[in-house]
């Protein structure tokens, strides 16, 4: 059974960090692209970040130089460290996974979905 856990949200104050960790099993997310996306309430799901099966990675021009995703193949862990939060980055983050080699930003591309974990970002 496929499944994908979020955790690590949580309320933080302008400035702050947070670390998002997602656990896959049922898969081998090392093969896959992982990435994790936000929807922020009243808006639409975007990419946030993702890592393709070689490590290469890619960003939102809005997180670019504040989120670092990783992952550790053989723990089939995908991170997000978040710095330097603003009260924009609040939204319901998920992480989801692509059975290919490239990672697109459109989610109904992506093949697994997690529940989700929030993320709090006060003024």
């Amino acid at each position: 059974q496929v499944q994908l856990v979020e955790s690590g949200g949580g309320a933080v104050q302008t400035g702050g960090f947070l670390r998002l960790s997602c656990a896959a099993s049922g898969f081998a997310s090392r093969t896959y692209c992982m990435a994790w996306f936000r929807q922020a309430p009243g808006k639409g799901r975007e990419q946030v970040a993702a890592i393709s099966s070689d490590g290469s990675t890619n960003y939102a021009d809005s997180v670019k130089g504040r989120f670092t995703i990783s992952k550790d193949n053989a723990k089939n862990t995908l991170s997000l460290q978040m710095n330097s939060l603003k009260p924009e980055d609040t939204a319901m983050y998920q992480c989801a996974a692509r059975n290919g080699d490239y990672c697109y930003k459109t989610t109904s591309l992506y093949d697994y979905w997690g529940q989700g974990t929030q993320v709090m970002v006060s003024s």
